[in-house]
């Protein structure tokens, strides 16, 4: 079936408030919610789980608002390492064999979207403008909802094990330049004054002051959508299953359990939009990279930073619930079964980055995690108008960066809900952009 180009509803103040369903309350779809309202609209919240619990990407993340992660996973030559990506199933990226029929065609996008360097600064181009002032947002939205001591803008850290390390990286930091990302280098002492707990490997460092973090990912989330709710949203505990659209107009949102009338819809359901996205008129290769973390609660060790740790490629950040580090990338079935050997990899590296941590730490102070990120194969999310009805907005796929860019994304959710010029270009997020 095929549908015409898709135009944006126009607002008109002499009409009814358009009532729109959020599919999803992750974090991207809790900042819809909340711009939505703020532009005038009322808001059904759909999502069979509650807000910010385990099952969910958004509780499990490393807090990062990092907005200097502008360069997308794949890179330049990576195609070299898909043959490691498939032997070694506990490497910092592996693709499980039972899922490489279906994940193959995702992964030669994937492998095209890095092939050069001047792809991906075109893209580090474009998720700068979503994530420029992703602190700031995020400080206020948190504000907003009550729980402004969750945002911290600190800065972040990353470290190397030398200068030559650090300058292996000169691609990434240069185009980071291009971008106006700014940092200031530590080597030596002057990172070990900075950060003592680390590992004495680690000699080089690198702050990104303009950055900053989230201390409690689950707690933030269920917070906006509560926030949301005390605003007005209603909820609704369901799964979306499909739309009513008749004539091009969307007219319900379909449920296991009935239809929920409405005239317009967000498609913000994370590593479950796909389907959603297919009947909304539009086929996009959306997967799923699996990652883990691990939480140490009462830590011995609490550092002053979150940090990333370029030898083994993990974020490690001190939170409300404990010294959390997350990392590692699955690529595998979105149900499928966890392998918690992956987590046991990143409690041993976590170890290692900080050796004032005990080598025994009691199993009951440990918490193993996995989470599905909802993942495009050129790192950009997918944010625009649906081809099969102008009354549905897709907001999703975000990957790495769905914390970071979550409150500008749910601005821009609501320029379109409204007919409102975007804050940002939107042609490189069209959802239409693979054919």
């Amino acid at each position: 079936m095929s549908f015409p180009p898709a135009q944006p509803a126009p607002a008109d103040p002499r009409l009814p408030r358009r009532k729109v369903v959020v599919i999803g309350t992750g974090f991207v779809g809790a900042a819809s919610a909340l711009e939505a309202l703020a532009a005038g609209l009322q808001v059904t919240l759909l999502d069979p789980e509650p807000a910010g619990g385990a099952h969910a990407a958004s509780y499990g993340n490393a807090g990062w608002l990092s907005s200097h992660s502008v360069i997308p996973p794949s890179e330049p030559g990576i195609w070299k390492k898909v043959p490691g990506y498939l032997l070694d199933p506990l490497g910092p990226l592996a693709i499980r064999w039972s899922h490489l029929p279906f994940a193959a065609g995702w992964l030669t996008r994937y492998m095209a979207a890095g092939w050069t360097a001047q792809r991906v600064e075109k893209t580090a181009f474009a998720l700068r403008t979503l994530l420029r002032d992703a602190p700031a947002l995020h400080q206020a939205q948190a504000a907003a909802a009550g729980v402004g001591h969750l945002i911290e803008h600190r800065g972040l850290l990353h470290v190397y094990l030398s200068r030559a390390a650090f300058a292996a990286e000169s691609m990434a930091w240069g185009i980071r330049a291009r971008t106006g990302v700014q940092w200031r280098e530590l080597e030596g002492p002057a990172l070990r004054a900075l950060e003592p707990s680390l590992h004495p490997r680690y000699q080089f460092g690198v702050v990104v002051d303009e950055a900053g973090r989230c201390c409690n990912p689950g707690a933030y989330a269920a917070a906006l959508v509560a926030h949301a709710q005390a605003l007005g949203a209603e909820w609704v505990t369901g799964r979306a299953t499909g739309f009513r659209i008749e004539a091009g107009r969307l007219r319900a949102v379909r449920t296991a359990d009935g239809e929920i009338a409405c005239d317009a819809a967000v498609i913000a359901a994370g590593a479950r939009s796909r389907a959603l996205a297919a009947l909304a008129g539009d086929k996009v290769p959306l997967a799923t990279e699996r990652g883990y973390h691990v939480v140490i609660d009462t830590p011995e060790v609490v550092p002053h930073f979150a940090l990333m740790a370029s030898d083994c490629k993990a974020i490690a950040s001190p939170t409300e619930t404990g010294l959390r580090i997350a990392g590692q990338v699955e690529i595998a079935a979105l149900d499928a079964a966890p392998d918690w050997r992956r987590a046991d990899i990143l409690r041993d590296l976590l170890l290692s980055i900080f050796p004032g941590l005990p080598r025994d730490v009691p199993p009951a102070r440990l918490h193993y995690w996995l989470g599905r990120r909802p993942s495009m194969p050129d790192g950009l999310p997918c944010i625009g108008l649906a081809r099969g009805s102008a009354d549905i907005v897709h907001a999703f796929g975000h990957g790495h960066v769905g914390l970071g860019a979550s409150a500008r994304t749910g601005r821009l959710v609501a320029q379109l809900l409204t007919g409102r010029p975007p804050d940002i270009a939107l042609e490189p997020f069209s959802p239409q952009r693979f054919g």
